[in-house]
């Protein structure tokens, strides 16, 4: 090819125009030009190795050139999928190609690739620590017990309402989703626990809005406008996750210590447009959720700190899956009260080995501590031995009998709270039965105590707690006393002083209220008996007229 090349020129400019150019890769260019030209005009057939192969000749005619007979060109047949460099299921590999490829791949293309991979991992490190992914990565308590409760009650409650927030696949797939899940419940039903582990089931980032850390006052989606540092912190939190969209689960927790107006931010949330107006990185922005895997569930204590009832906005009530955990429990009782003894074992050594075991065997022990005659020790799937069994019956005792208190003081609490305060009677109730405190109890008990010994540690734990009361430390004593039937003659004459006090204090207007307001409430107070006395006089009169008259007829 080469020496057709050099006769087709004949006397052209070819030669002193590469005589001209000093650079080495300029002269290579130019040949290249010249002879990939002539390989067109003359129509030869000269392969991709060829070519080179003459171009090197041309530049460099010094260096010693020899045949072989080792071949230098070879293509593989019958290779599967999409590459730039197979074409019909063919790759043509050259030697020369081949070797400079790789050199050049080694010497550029993988330090380049490696650095590259640094440099994004260091941007992309910054950038979690920057939005605090780690922050939002569910975390599912090492001591969570998935119970008899949480399958018949909590599950199928929050699995509706995600399922129309997220979507569902097969068959019954919704192209619409919407929706918003309010969980309502008084504390110590797990509800933050049961969402982490639904969280982490579903793969799902959950990021936790503090309700108390926003308080009342903030009513915007934009951190300019919040009040402090920490209220700014969670409402860029809110930002985040709707600008996050896809896999994210938003959690918005005691939500009775924020504002009204701020839920209801959510609301569209419910509707099919699903978009939400915030600001993100200082810019406003419309949050569009329309098909991504985006939930939000907000829980909340229907309870305030102080005591009354926390009233549910309107329109979100109407529009969101609301739900009572106190009124679906309705007719799961006994499951509610068997999943305070499954919470409890794993903080008790004796009790710990029950919670690998199957929920029969557990519900079968607790029949047995509780007296049940139909109950056998012989069907447990796996028998313990008689000695380590009456240890685990003596502590199970323990643990019936201490849920029995905790249940009645939860229920003491809910009934308390639900009062409106112009008709209590009594003090509020502010102590509370909850998972956290039969786990704090059942972590102190022993299977050889007594009764009494029971009892006492009971006492300590409430004890304790009604001493982070602001008011009413002793009034809630009192009345958990009550509420065990361990009521004294002094404890008894104190309570009965402590619910007329209050009575009198509340009928009379308040300790807060103006002495004027205090009179006016007297002077009621004083005709309401009067009216009372009069009453009382005309029934006598009446009963006396009556008898009177039946026994003139006689």
């Amino acid at each position: 090819m080469l020496d057709k090349f050099r006769r087709a020129l004949g006397g052209s400019d070819y030669g002193r125009d590469l005589e001209g150019l000093i650079d080495l890769r300029a002269r290579r260019q130019a040949v290249e030009a010249w002879l990939t030209a002539y390989a067109t005009a003359s129509g030869s057939d000269a392969a991709p190795g060829e070519l080179a192969e003459a171009v090197a000749a041309e530049l460099c005619p010094a260096l010693p050139r020899y045949d072989g007979d080792a071949p230098l060109t070879a293509t593989v047949d019958g290779l599967l999928g999409a590459h730039p460099r197979v074409a019909g299921g063919r790759l043509e590999l050259r030697l020369d190609e081949f070797l400079a490829r790789t050199a050049r791949h080694t010497a550029h293309d993988v330090p380049g690739f490696r650095a590259y991979q640094r440099r994004r991992g260091a941007l992309l490190d910054a950038e979690r620590e920057r939005l605090r992914l780690a922050d939002h990565r569910p975390r599912v308590m090492p001591a969570f017990v998935r119970n008899r409760l949480v399958d018949e009650v909590y599950l199928p409650l929050i699995g509706d309402s995600l399922a129309r927030q997220l979507g569902t696949t097969g068959a019954g797939k919704r192209t619409d989703t919407g929706g918003l899940l309010l969980l309502v419940s008084p504390p110590g039903y797990g509800k933050t626990t049961l969402l982490e582990y639904v969280a982490d089931r579903l793969g799902l980032m959950l990021v936790k809005i503090s309700g108390p850390a926003l308080g009342h006052s903030v009513t915007s989606l934009d951190p300019a406008d919040a009040p402090n540092a920490t209220a700014r912190r969670e409402i860029e939190k809110i930002n985040f996750a709707l600008a996050a969209g896809n896999n994210t689960l938003l959690h918005l927790d005691d939500i009775q210590h924020t504002s009204p107006e701020l839920l209801q931010k959510f609301i569209p949330l419910c509707d099919a447009t699903r978009r939400v107006d915030g600001v993100w990185d200082g810019e406003p922005r419309t949050y569009d959720l329309r098909g991504k895997r985006f939930a939000v569930c907000m829980a909340g204590n229907p309870y305030t700190e102080s005591g009354e009832r926390f009233r549910i906005p309107d329109m979100l009530a109407n529009r969101a899956d609301v739900w009572n955990l106190g009124d679906v429990l309705t007719g799961k009782e006994d499951a509610f009260a068997l999943s305070f003894v499954e919470n409890a074992l794993t903080t008790n050594p004796v009790l710990a080995p029950l919670a690998a075991r199957e929920r029969a065997d557990l519900e079968l022990l607790v029949r047995l501590a509780a007296g049940d005659p139909t109950a056998r020790p012989d069907r447990l799937s796996t028998a313990l031995p008689p000695a380590e069994l009456d240890t685990v019956l003596a502590l199970l005792r323990h643990v019936i009998a201490v849920r029995d208190t905790i249940l009645t003081v939860n229920a003491a609490y809910i009934a308390s709270a639900a009062q409106s305060a112009d008709a209590r009677t009594e003090p509020p109730f502010r102590l509370q039965g909850s998972y956290r405190d039969m786990n704090k109890i059942a972590q102190r008990l022993r299977p050889v105590m007594n009764t009494a010994e029971r009892e006492a540690v009971v006492q300590d734990h409430y004890t304790a707690e009604a001493q982070t009361l602001t008011t009413g430390a002793e009034a809630n004593l009192l009345k958990l006393a009550e509420l065990r039937h361990a009521l004294d003659p002094a404890q008894s004459s104190r309570w009965s002083d402590i619910k007329a006090a209050h009575l009198r204090t509340r009928t009379l207007g308040g300790p807060e209220e103006d002495p004027l307001t205090r009179a006016v409430a007297a002077l009621t107070v004083l005709a309401d008996r009067v009216a009372a006395v009069e009453s009382a006089i005309v029934r006598a009169t009446g009963i006396e007229t009556t008898a009177g008259g039946e026994g003139a007829s006689r």
